[in-house]
């Protein structure tokens, strides 16, 4: 059974007049975190898109790119994500319905602030008001800045990305220490871990990213130490 057809069967749970929320109260556990987690990750942008009406090609695509969205799954993606849109619930409510769901486990809950990043960026473009939704997320979520930092610089472009804001270290911390932190983030990026924690298979490629960026910070910090 594909993760699609699970989520659809958990909106058609919702009773006449429930909003989407409450399926964050029903899929705590494994395997239904799972589910969870993709409808978090959607809905959560549906709260962050600016558009009105029905969802755009443009935004099932963004989440393709996080969730490999089969063409014919469209209408379920598309059916969280307006959902989302007219629930009355503002996305506060959501994130702290997520941040509870996922208290343990702050891993996951940057695993899903990545998700949300990529889709904000899937424009090319970062707002101020997305970085105004992303940092109250964040910060509902229960991470720190620096951790906030971390991911927000491994999405956003800059003219010269800071390698040790990249992987969330200060340039005062000793080469060890470093290379410890660096060495965490790969374990902590490693897709079994990912599915471990309620990472959904479909969205484990995000991973990709973010190893590409936090290999080329701890080479780049390395390199200066040594030389």
């Amino acid at each position: 059974m594909s993760i699609w057809t699970r989520i659809s069967q958990a909106l058609q749970a919702l009773a006449s007049g429930e909003g989407l929320g409450t399926v964050f109260e029903r899929l705590r556990t494994p395997p239904e975190r799972s589910v969870a987690f993709t409808i978090a990750v959607i809905a959560l942008s549906a709260k962050m898109a600016k558009a009105d009406g029905l969802v755009t090609r443009a935004e099932v695509t963004a989440f393709r790119e996080v969730f490999s969205i089969p063409p014919e799954e469209e209408p379920n993606a598309a059916r969280v994500f307006n959902l989302a849109r007219q629930d009355v619930a503002g996305f506060e409510d959501y994130a702290r319905r997520i941040a509870a769901m996922f208290e343990r486990d702050k891993s996951t809950l940057c695993d899903l602030l990545e998700g949300l990043f990529h889709i904000a960026m899937a424009d090319g473009t970062y707002h101020p008001a997305e970085d105004a939704f992303l940092t109250r997320v964040a910060e509902l979520f229960g991470l720190s800045e620096t951790r906030f930092r971390a991911i927000r610089a491994r999405f956003v472009p800059d003219a010269v990305p800071d390698p040790y804001t990249v992987l969330g270290v200060s340039p005062d911390m000793p080469l060890k220490e470093i290379r410890a932190e660096w060495r965490k983030l790969v374990r902590d990026s490693h897709p079994d871990r990912m599915i471990a924690r309620g990472v959904p298979e479909e969205a484990v490629k995000m991973s990709e990213r973010k190893m590409i960026a936090i290999n080329r910070a701890w080479e780049e910090i390395s390199a200066r130490e040594t030389a």
